[in-house]
């Protein structure tokens, strides 16, 4: 039987240290945010969910004609925790069969249906129940969690994020290499850097 699983796109940061939404800085003809979602459709059979917070209005704009579905986070302040419990709330309402879940977020402008592809293979191979990417000597995102995780992913406080499961589950883990994951962009310089990249 086919595997049901989903990709939740965490959107909801302000961006405080660029002055304006990262997820709609242009990159290659298209927006942060945009591009990661049309990466995630390109899957067969999945579900994408994305999760906004600040700048809700601009980037459901953005996301205008796109087959996805949109979460609003209210309580995004709370840091990344929320988005993460509030995402997997509704993607498991709206797929109750759930197997595993995707997270990934906007500012990686390097991840691509062949990286969300290995974490699949991965998880499939080695029976894992999380998979993670790795790069610049560190474990990341796009992260995979297997159904098992979700009661913990549900109650995660503050900016814990998935981090901490990793360290605490390790036999559990396994990662696939993502060089170029270690680029994402926090500041105006890591954007600018990328964009003469391809200037």
């Amino acid at each position: 039987m086919e595997k049901v699983f989903g990709i939740i796109i965490l959107a909801a940061g302000n961006s405080s240290r660029l002055g304006k939404p990262k997820q709609l800085l242009q990159y290659n003809g298209d927006t942060l945010l945009r591009k990661t979602l049309l990466q995630a459709n390109l899957l067969h059979n999945t579900f994408v969910l994305v999760v906004t917070g600040a700048y809700k209005v601009v980037i459901e704009k953005d996301l205008n004609l796109l087959e996805v579905q949109v979460v609003h986070n209210l309580n995004w302040e709370m840091g990344m925790a929320s988005s993460i419990s509030i995402g997997l709330d509704r993607l498991c309402m709206l797929k109750p069969n759930l197997n595993f879940c995707i997270f990934t977020v906007c500012d990686q402008p390097y991840v691509t249906a062949g990286v969300f592809e290995d974490l699949i293979e991965q998880h499939n191979k080695t029976g894992k129940g999380i998979v993670a990417s790795e790069y610049a000597d560190t474990l990341g995102t796009p992260v995979l969690f297997s159904s098992r995780y979700f009661d913990e992913l549900l109650n995660l406080k503050g900016n814990e994020g998935a981090k901490k499961m990793l360290q605490y589950y390790k036999e559990d883990v396994a990662s696939v290499i993502f060089e170029k994951g270690a680029v994402d962009i926090d500041t105006l310089d890591d954007y600018y850097n990328l964009i003469d990249q391809i200037s």
